[in-house]
């Protein structure tokens, strides 16, 4: 007998290409995708079950479909899309919590994957040069999306715990970047001026979906267990990322960027999230080795190798774009 999979997020970007993935995958016999709303695109072979993660629900989704393996997508910064900042909250910290309760309870549970984010790391003017799994952050997670992570990881610990038969590993994801991704960070990409911070020049990390979705994947049917940071090697500068993609910056005060900044990105129906304005001024960069240590997983596109793949599929910039991969 294959793996039956729950994948919660189905109607999100990487939760539907997750399952889709699954669904061909070898060893997986059944993936079952819960969301409020239906996945757009094709889901031949998944089936969805229209359910709120804040509910009870869940549990019976568990036992009705006896599912094994649980792979929770539905941690994600606040989008319009996804409603209120409020909701998006507690989407991300009551619904975990119900969903841990219920994987709790469930006597066909075997493993738990947790897609998390590098936002937990937080950013602050005295962070490390790199993050590694065992660092905590410095500043910059009290409140907004960086908090729900940090709570998100607490649960599951705390699960982990409780549960020691079920395997649970947790996977913080870096800022995915294609042009086909919904995200706050390529939105703001797409803009034919980039605000930026005044004196500020961060260094950035970028993650493909491709690899993305590969680790999560290997993690819902392989002997995974632990945490750990899933990034393109090498940064980028912000300055470096605007010239590559041809868009001159703009440079602000920082206590003008916020609002200018989210004045443009709405005339694109997306949002730009105020917690992404400490990243425009410190950056955060994170060490990805432990994944291809220990898991044997070498991340195939670098951070500068996602960023030209950005560059390529969008709309040019006015400026003549700077060459190169070099990070």
């Amino acid at each position: 007998m294959g793996r039956v999979v729950l994948v919660t997020g189905v109607a999100r970007d990487l939760g539907s290409r997750l399952a889709r993935r699954l669904v061909v995958t070898p060893g997986v016999d059944k993936v079952v995708g819960l969301d409020v709303q239906p996945p757009s695109g094709d889901m031949h072979g998944i089936k969805y079950v229209r359910a709120d993660i804040r509910t009870p629900v869940v549990g019976k989704v568990l036992a009705v479909e006896d599912v094994d393996t649980v792979v929770h997508m539905n941690v994600a910064p606040p989008q319009r899309q996804l409603g209120s900042r409020s909701a998006v909250k507690e989407i991300n910290v009551i619904g975990t919590m119900q969903l841990l309760a219920a994987c709790q309870n469930s006597r066909t549970v075997e493993r738990l994957v947790v897609q998390s984010s590098t936002a937990v790391y937080g950013t602050s003017a005295r962070n490390p040069a790199m993050f590694t799994e065992q660092m905590a952050a410095r500043s910059g997670v009290a409140v907004g999306f960086p908090k729900d992570a940090l709570d998100v990881e607490a649960y599951v610990r705390g699960f982990g715990r409780r549960r020691p038969d079920v395997a649970v590993s947790t996977f913080r994801l870096g800022n995915v970047l294609a042009a086909d991704v919904l995200s706050p960070f390529g939105e703001y990409l797409k803009l034919p001026v980039l605000p930026a911070i005044l004196g500020y020049d961060p260094r950035l990390q970028f993650l493909h979906p491709y690899d993305a979705l590969n680790v999560l994947a290997l993690a819902a049917t392989g002997e995974v267990t632990g945490t750990y940071n899933v990034i393109g090697p090498q940064v980028v500068t912000l300055s470096q990322l605007a010239r590559r993609l041809g868009r001159p910056l703009l440079r602000l005060p920082s206590l003008g960027f916020n609002g200018v900044t989210d004045k443009m990105v709405r005339l694109m129906s997306s949002d730009f999230t105020p917690e992404l304005t400490r990243l425009f001024m410190y950056g955060r960069v994170v060490d990805g080795s432990k994944l291809e240590r220990e898991l044997q997983y070498e991340v195939l596109y670098s951070t500068p190798q996602t960023v030209a793949a950005f560059a390529e599929a969008i709309e040019p910039g006015v400026l003549s774009p700077l060459g190169g991969s070099h990070g």
